[in-house]
């Protein structure tokens, strides 16, 4: 195998892992602003895409706290609703 094979992998790798995380940020972002979650549910939605993006990029966690935990929390702030009376949040991870 030439030295082209590797690399090709990679950058497949790459773009793969950079889909998903658009498509995790994307998701999160448009389920906060739906309004329908309270703070603890919001919370546990971007704790949820938070570890699935750190598992994808493990050694960005300064970018996202640079980033996307920003946006995040102002989202959360803006449009989710006030303590939950409902129990704990009920929040699937992501999978692939």
């Amino acid at each position: 195998m030439n030295g082209r094979g590797g690399g090709a992998d990679a950058l497949a790798d790459e773009e793969r892992r950079l889909r998903e995380l658009r498509a995790i940020v994307d998701l999160t972002t448009s389920v906060l602003c739906q309004g329908g979650l309270d703070r603890h549910e919001a919370r546990a939605l971007v704790s949820a895409a938070r570890g699935r993006i750190l598992e994808l990029f493990p050694d960005k966690e300064p970018v996202y706290a640079l980033v996307l935990a920003p946006r995040f929390a102002r989202l959360v702030a803006e449009f989710a609703r006030g303590p939950s009376r409902r129990g704990p949040a009920r929040v699937l991870p992501f999978h692939v």
